[in-house]
């Protein structure tokens, strides 16, 4: 189901109450593939229901450049929606999902590996709620970029 921010909460915060655990996952899922699907996958058998904060168009270009996303928005919220893991898609523009992860208090928030190493600002807003912070495994050769990098050399050798 995709939903505003502010109705998603109050169904979060209803859901939680009742006692199951939320689980909330973010990213730009710009061209959905494998290594997506299964992080998605791994981030539901967590908790009772898979929240995926998605980045907004402006977002994305912010953080990728202005020849992204390949998708728009509506677009790639609708596929994640169309997986059977997930169970709420929204809309974030911020330049991290910080705000997000403060106002849906998810029990578990999820990311993937490579940010053992990096700062994950959201981690203490998780934590002080009395949520948890779960890195999962990145698929070798499975990103968005790659896969970019990937089609635009075969691109290149078809000429």
């Amino acid at each position: 189901m995709i939903l505003d921010r502010d109705r998603l909460a109050l169904a979060v915060a209803r859901r939680q109450a009742a006692g199951e655990t939320g689980v909330l996952t973010n990213g730009c899922f710009d061209l959905l593939h494998v290594g997506h699907l299964r992080a998605l996958q791994q981030a539901r058998a967590l908790g009772d229901f898979l929240i995926v904060g998605l980045n907004t168009d402006a977002g994305v270009q912010r953080l990728k450049g202005p020849d992204r996303p390949l998708l728009p928005q509506d677009e790639r919220a609708e596929l994640l929606d169309a997986l059977r893991c997930v169970d709420y898609v929204t809309f974030f523009d911020e330049p991290t999902a910080l705000e997000l992860a403060a106002q849906l208090a998810p029990r578990v928030y999820v990311k993937s590996e490579e940010y053992a190493a990096k700062p994950l600002p959201e981690r203490a807003v998780v934590e002080a709620a009395g949520g948890r912070v779960v890195l999962v495994p990145i698929i070798e050769g499975r990103s968005t970029t790659q896969l970019m990098a990937r089609i635009v050399a075969l691109g290149s050798e078809a000429r």
